[in-house]
């Protein structure tokens, strides 16, 4: 039931998108005729202030639909009569209210949390790989690379893909102690692989407690006792989930060498670690892992400005991420529709160590910033579409002809529906088959 959050959070985030374009239509002087959610055909309207405000039947988008943009009228108060400086503040007003919400709410948490330190590890490296050259191993920490500190996952990538095919240098930590080391990242690699031939995993700073503890698990056989705190595995000290999870997928088959912290004494244990009955999680132990995030708390007066920088990584991130999928990178199975991200809600839910608002705030921020970066794509039939027009005009000196445009925008919004219930099928396979949309 998790899953039904993604309804209201899609309802506000198209909401917010579609109050961009009516009140830069207001603000410039365009008449508004319909403001509408979903797409037509229309299931009922009421009008009031001679707007018709529509509930629609496709539950896939909301429009803002103004006087004029079929190019059939010229009057002061339709859309071509507009100026081009108005007609693209009309056209990337609704995804300047998704990145304004995204931004806020960045605020708002770090106001509220404060800021979470992130980890970055090597959770996996490929055999003859980059990686594997420089020595690299699955728990190792970043610390630092090419001469800059490693903050998130989105300084390794961004720095990895700025040193192709030249030298970086790479500091991780590993049992304690800072490893220097040097890699040279790929410029062709192989698909699903990376440049260096590593996957990554991040967390945030965290103390790890035992919870929930089965019978007759490996869990209970090794005497890990609820409230235990985890000091460390396998020689490496655990200062958050991440390095536990990828220790736990090491040592799998194997023993595992676990410290904890029980009423202010240090016991040593061992956990017979089984094997893991699906690829790439963590095998089962019979323990239920809780964590406290050690987040800093931020000065007011640097909320803003920090509300800012971590928008622009997550809009960074997300760019790479777009670059990885059309290179080959990274494999196309993490797109989803609606239905999907009604998954990726619950199975965030699930997985959060931080309490419901704030993963689902989390969520938000992220569904905000893609969809106001989506809409600016110039395709046609989304605003970047009609941006691009706009520029057009602007390189030939007068427009193109409202029934071209028009035919454009139709066809690109045909196959645009087509794609995204092409999506919406892979989205129901993968619930029908059980797997998991986070990686």
């Amino acid at each position: 039931m998790s899953a039904l959050y993604i309804i209201p959070i899609l309802a506000i985030l198209i909401l917010v998108h579609e109050i961009g374009h009516f009140a830069s239509a207001r603000m410039v002087g365009i008449r508004v005729k319909e403001f509408g959610l979903g797409l037509p055909p229309r299931v009922f309207g009421r009008e009031r202030g001679g707007v018709i405000y529509s509930m629609n039947a496709i539950p896939l988008g909301g429009f803002v639909r103004v006087h004029g943009e079929d190019g059939s009228a010229a009057d002061h108060d339709s859309l071509h009569a507009k100026g081009k400086l108005q007609r693209t503040f009309f056209y990337g007003a609704g995804s300047m209210m998704n990145f304004a919400l995204a931004i806020i709410l960045v605020m708002v948490l770090i106001g509220v949390r404060g800021e979470p330190v992130n980890h970055v590890y090597v959770a996996q490296v490929e055999p003859d790989s980059p990686a594997a050259a420089a020595g690299w191993e699955p728990g190792d920490r970043f610390l630092a690379a090419g001469g800059s500190d490693v903050n998130d996952m989105a300084d390794v990538v961004t720095t990895t893909n700025d040193h192709a095919g030249d030298e970086m240098s790479v500091t991780v930590l590993r049992a304690g102690e800072n490893i220097d080391t040097t890699v040279e990242p790929r410029e062709d690699p192989p698909p699903e692989q990376g440049r260096t031939g590593i996957q990554i995993t991040g967390s945030p700073r965290a103390s790890l407690h035992v919870g929930d503890i089965e019978p007759d698990s490996p869990a209970s056989e090794a005497d890990l006792q609820a409230e235990d705190r985890i000091l460390s595995v396998a020689g490496r000290d655990v200062t958050d989930a991440a390095i536990f999870s990828i220790m736990l997928n090491e040592y799998a088959g194997q023993e595992l060498d676990i410290t904890v912290e029980r009423a202010g004494e240090t016991v040593e244990t061992s956990l017979t670690v089984p094997e893991a009955d699906e690829e790439n999680l963590p095998p089962e132990i019979g323990l239920m892992v809780q964590q406290d995030i050690d987040a800093d708390s931020v000065p007011f007066w640097q909320i803003i400005p920090l509300g800012f920088v971590e928008t622009w990584n997550i809009l960074t991130a997300f760019y790479e991420g777009i670059m990885m999928l059309i290179t080959g990178e990274a494999p196309l199975d993490g797109i989803a529709g609606p239905i999907g991200m009604g998954q990726l809600a619950s199975e965030v839910l699930e997985v959060s160590p931080e309490p419901a608002w704030i993963a689902l705030a989390n969520l938000t921020i992220l569904l905000s910033l893609n969809l106001g970066i989506l809409n600016l794509l110039p395709l046609p039939a989304l605003d970047g579409g009609r941006l691009l027009f706009v520029l057009i005009e602007t390189l030939r000196g007068k427009p193109v002809s409202p029934e071209r445009e028009g035919m454009v925008h139709l066809i690109g919004l045909v196959l645009l529906l087509g794609l995204m219930f092409f999506i919406m099928f892979l989205d129901i396979d993968r619930l029908i088959s059980g797997d998991s949309i986070l990686p």
